[in-house]
């Protein structure tokens, strides 16, 4: 009889002994045979010898298998529970030191004034563009209609400036006309000199006629062949002749005084002759162009120099427009006149002024500039609340981050970018998020006498219902 056992050195043992049973049964068949028919006979009512030994067997088998199965129960928590987890402590690291943090936006107001409403309370959730206050917007009404009348103003102030430009241009044209006729009336008086000398030329010729027709009759008289009244009458015109010469002469010394020559020219020169530039040069001329430049210079049109002569101020002039349209040239002046371009600032100045009170009336109305939680409300109605004061913050849920404080020893192997876990005590239990360091921060805590240093995790995961963590 052969019995299974759970380990091979018991079956060895088992089998030995019962090859020894067999042979002193074999041995003794001969001389006991009636004994063991006796035997038989009485035993055949009892149980058999080999019934204990075959119970204490299966139970050891069973006993067996037991164990073999806790054994292998072991070996497989070990090799995927408790190997993966120490591995796992030994290539991480850990912290409770952690909280979640994320940007604060403080909701202060742009102007000063009095609350009339707060239409949010603590922990409400608001979006960007939600009214969260609002300011009496009374006075800055009031401050509207004061500069839009202010800009109208403005806008009659162009008008105005634009027709006193208009007519400034209109008297500088009627100076430039005057300067031109200065210089008309320059080279008319040179021409005055020139035919004056001719008539002194004229009356001198017309006194040498007389003298010798004198001198004839001052020989005929002599000689008794004329007249006296003959004698008298060549004298006469002789001293006529000579009175004219005189004044004709005067007459020139006249118009070259006029002029501002001397009377005498200087020597080797005639009484025609004349300085060569005398019509852009004479005083008359320069007070003109004087009276044109300042004229000029009230619409913004400078010459390069005060030195210019006449001609060379018409022809600068001229060259403001390259084909010398004089009416591109007016119209230029007219848009770049000071008065015009003073009095369109100004309307500029008050139009942003208007926009300006507008824009103040607009900040009436507080909002929220992010999509976030309301908290540290301390603003209520009636309260009279300056700028850049604080009322209330709202703080966001879009943007969040973990920090965590590791000790120093624990940063060795931290790089950003790598992934890590977080497990939170949040929405009825623990939940697992994954995130990746972003940052070290530059600061240092020290908790329970341990340095430790601050990293920022950034989540990237979605929490369930679509929510961000």
């Amino acid at each position: 009889m052969k019995t299974e056992v759970p380990t091979n050195g018991e079956s060895q043992v088992f089998e030995g002994r019962e090859h020894r049973r067999t042979d002193d049964a074999t041995s003794d068949s001969t001389s006991e045979s009636v004994a063991t028919k006796r035997s038989e006979a009485t035993s055949s009512n009892r149980p058999g010898p080999e019934t204990s030994p075959q119970k204490s067997s299966s139970s050891i088998l069973k006993k067996l298998r037991s164990r073999r199965t806790l054994i292998v129960i072991g070996v497989l928590l070990v090799v995927f529970v408790i190997i993966p987890r120490v591995f796992h402590t030994w290539h991480t690291v850990s912290t409770d030191d952690a909280y979640v943090n994320s940007y604060v936006t403080f909701v202060a107001p742009r102007v000063s004034g009095q609350v009339a409403q707060v239409l949010v309370d603590d922990n409400n959730r608001v979006k960007k563009g939600d009214v969260l206050v609002r300011l009496d917007p009374e006075p800055f009404q009031v401050q509207v209609a004061i500069n839009q009348a202010a800009v109208d103003t403005a806008q009659a102030n162009v008008v105005v400036a634009e027709a006193t430009v208009r007519s400034q241009l209109g008297q500088t044209r009627g100076l430039r006309f005057k300067l031109q006729h200065a210089i008309e009336d320059v080279d008319n008086q040179i021409a005055l000199i020139r035919a004056r000398v001719a008539t002194w030329e004229q009356s001198k010729a017309t006194q040498v006629l007389a003298e010798q027709e004198f001198e004839r009759a001052k020989k005929l008289i002599a000689g008794k062949v004329t007249s006296k009244e003959e004698f008298d009458k060549s004298r006469e015109q002789l001293d006529t002749a000579v009175a004219r010469t005189k004044q004709a002469l005067e007459d020139v010394y006249q118009a070259r005084a006029v002029l501002g020559l001397p009377a005498q020219p200087p020597e080797g020169k005639d009484l025609t002759d004349v300085p060569k530039n005398l019509d852009q040069t004479f005083s008359s001329v320069r007070e003109a162009l004087g009276n044109l430049m300042q004229a000029a210079a009230q619409l913004g049109v400078v010459s390069s120099s005060w030195d210019l002569t006449p001609k060379q101020v018409v022809e600068e002039f001229y060259r403001r427009d390259p084909g010398g349209d004089i009416n591109k040239i007016y119209a230029d002046i007219i848009n770049n006149a000071p008065g015009l371009k003073q009095a369109k600032a100004q309307l500029e100045r008050a139009q942003r002024d208007l926009d300006q009170a507008k824009l103040n009336l607009r900040y009436c109305t507080v909002v929220s500039e992010i999509d976030g939680v309301v908290t540290r409300r301390n603003v209520n109605p009636g309260n009279n609340v300056q700028v850049g004061q604080s009322l209330m913050a709202v703080r966001s849920l879009g943007d969040i981050w973990v920090d965590a404080n590791f000790k120093e020893t624990q940063l060795r192997n931290l790089r950003i970018g790598q992934q890590v876990d977080l497990e939170v005590d949040m929405y009825g239990g623990k939940h697992r998020f994954e995130g990746r360091i972003s940052g070290f921060t530059n600061g240092w805590r020290f908790c329970r006498r341990r340095m430790r240093r601050v990293i920022s995790l950034k989540l990237y995961s979605v929490c369930r219902s679509g929510s961000t963590f």
